[in-house]
């Protein structure tokens, strides 16, 4: 049989390994920071009514650009924004994809600071962009001198600043990213605060940056807090001229009359869709007060997931969970695990499998 190695793959792809979290039947799913608690059945109730309106004319193409749905994502982000500032796409990894296929490129650098999202260095491998890092202080917190720092060695075309951050959970203050902005503004660099995960942090969203800022970009996501994970819709929020520039390199008709008719309907209901938001919330810090007790060192966390060490053999204490029937997330980090906040019977589970463990 052929092997990828025998075929004419770009170079710079050669050796790598796609994006992807183990998908196991279990119990207890807290790997992939879902929002258990799934959409109300009212809200189901009007996006399964709008997905029939949009079949029945589903014989014609979608609106290219989508003007009902970036009207809909303006007004549920506030600040100011305007459809004209908005734009959509299967999710906030295509988003990130069309931003590296505008701005990135051969001879273009790619920013990040890991540990951070592992499919950074995958978007820069796919559209021939350079990848380089910069460093985190202790506890995985990001300052402003630290970012400044790596942005004048690398001089970089993009950055990305994970707010807050994955898969650590470490919150990033708005310092950080307007430090960033003012330290790239003599290479005219794209600056990009990835905000998958807003709704469960606390700290003022990158959103109220914009105005005066055309190279800053927000992206968001309805995949977590939304409960809209199957669905796949991604979105930012920036100048108008980001969005001209997305419009030359995005495939025609990319996203469905199907995508867009649930999403518009999905927002119709943000309260409904966003109610568990705190009770997802109280679950990330009941875990993150109850891991101490059994051994283990939570760090703080502005997401809907804890990252915890002091954990001896990670792999090890992976399959121990599983055989369980508890699913968690390796993230690479040595001696650390990371674990989505669940429902409340979850997070016992959890707790409970963990402490099995110590016992």
């Amino acid at each position: 049989m052929t092997s990828l190695s025998d075929l004419p793959i770009r170079d710079e792809l050669r050796g790598k390994q796609p994006y992807g979290a183990p998908e196991i039947e279990v119990p207890v799913r807290l790997n992939v920071n879902e929002n258990p608690f799934g959409i109300p059945e009212a809200v189901v109730e009007d996006i399964v009514a709008s997905l029939a309106d949009a079949v029945r004319g589903a014989y014609r193409y979608p609106e290219r650009d989508f003007p009902e749905l970036r009207g809909a994502l303006a007004g549920y982000l506030g600040h100011g924004v305007t459809a004209e500032q908005v734009w959509a796409a299967n999710g906030s990894n295509e988003i990130m994809q069309q931003l590296l296929q505008a701005f990135g490129g051969p001879g273009r650098r790619l920013l990040s600071f890991p540990p951070s999202y592992s499919m950074y260095p995958i978007y820069a491998a796919g559209t021939q962009t350079e990848y380089v890092t910069g460093e985190r202080g202790e506890d995985w917190v990001l300052s402003p001198e630290l970012a400044v720092a790596a942005v004048e060695r690398h001089r970089p075309t993009i950055v990305v600043l994970c707010k807050p951050n994955n898969p650590t959970g470490t919150a990033l203050g708005l310092d950080v990213v307007e430090a960033v902005y003012e330290a790239t503004a003599a290479d005219n660099a794209i600056v990009i605060a990835d905000e998958a995960y807003a709704e469960f942090d606390d700290t003022p969203s990158a959103l109220t940056l914009l105005p005066g800022r055309p190279r800053l970009v927000v992206s968001r996501t309805m995949s977590k807090a939304f409960a809209f994970a199957g669905v796949r819709l991604g979105f930012l929020a920036a100048d108008p001229a980001v969005i001209d520039a997305i419009r030359l390199v995005r495939l025609p008709y990319h996203l469905s009359v199907l995508t867009q008719a649930a999403a518009v309907a999905a927002l119709r209901h943000a309260p409904e869709m966003l109610a568990q938001v705190d009770a997802i919330k109280a679950q990330r810090d009941r875990i993150v007060a109850e891991l101490p007790a059994l051994g283990y060192e939570p760090y703080p966390s502005a997401s809907n997931f804890v990252l915890f060490g002091g954990v001896e053999e990670p792999k090890a204490t992976f399959e121990a969970l599983l055989a369980q029937g508890v699913l968690i997330r390796d993230v690479g980090i040595p001696h650390a695990l990371r674990v989505t906040a669940g429902t409340p019977e979850e997070t016992t589970a959890f707790l409970d499998a963990l402490g099995r463990l110590r016992a």
